[in-house]
């Protein structure tokens, strides 16, 4: 009887185990579910908003001006952001806020990207930390599954300021 009782205990953390690891390779290299805060990225999306990250295109360097982004924050790495990629290594961006009457720009260097949110007035973004790391991005946010009467792809920037290459 204990024989048994071992061998079934047994069973079953092996098929949690097994099971652990199947979910932690789908939610590290297939995608995961983000439920975003935070108004620095309305309208496109709002706080409590839920949306599908997917990892393939960070592990094929696929990444693109105009994606809508999941990365850690430069500035505490225990926190996702969530962001717009204005720009891409080489590119010039523009890193004056809306009101400014002087504007600058800077490139964005290599292994890196230009973030913003679409809430150009309630942003933390790349005008205040600089360019991102390609390394932090987790993912690429292509779903919005949240709320129901929204859901779709998410790809159309409202503030126009995604850097078009000429290339």
């Amino acid at each position: 009887m204990f024989r048994s009782a071992l061998g079934k205990t047994l069973g079953f953390v092996g098929y949690t185990i097994q099971y652990g690891c199947v979910a932690h390779c789908a939610f590290e290299y297939i995608g995961e579910f983000v439920a975003c805060s935070g108004p620095s990225m309305e309208p496109t999306i709002t706080s409590h908003d839920v949306v599908f990250s997917e990892r393939l295109s960070r592990h094929l360097c696929r990444i693109e001006n105009g994606d809508i982004v999941i990365a850690k924050s430069p500035f505490d790495p225990h926190m996702n952001i969530c962001k717009r990629v204005i720009g891409l290594e080489g590119d010039k961006v523009c890193t004056s806020g809306p009101s400014d009457v002087f504007k600058t720009h800077q490139y964005v260097p290599k292994g890196h990207v230009w973030l913003e949110g679409d809430n150009l007035r309630n942003s933390t973004d790349s005008r205040s930390y600089g360019p991102v790391p390609y390394a932090l991005i987790r993912g690429r946010v292509c779903l919005k599954l949240w709320p129901l009467h929204h859901v779709g792809a998410l790809n159309q920037s409202p503030t126009g300021r995604v850097v078009r290459r000429s290339d």
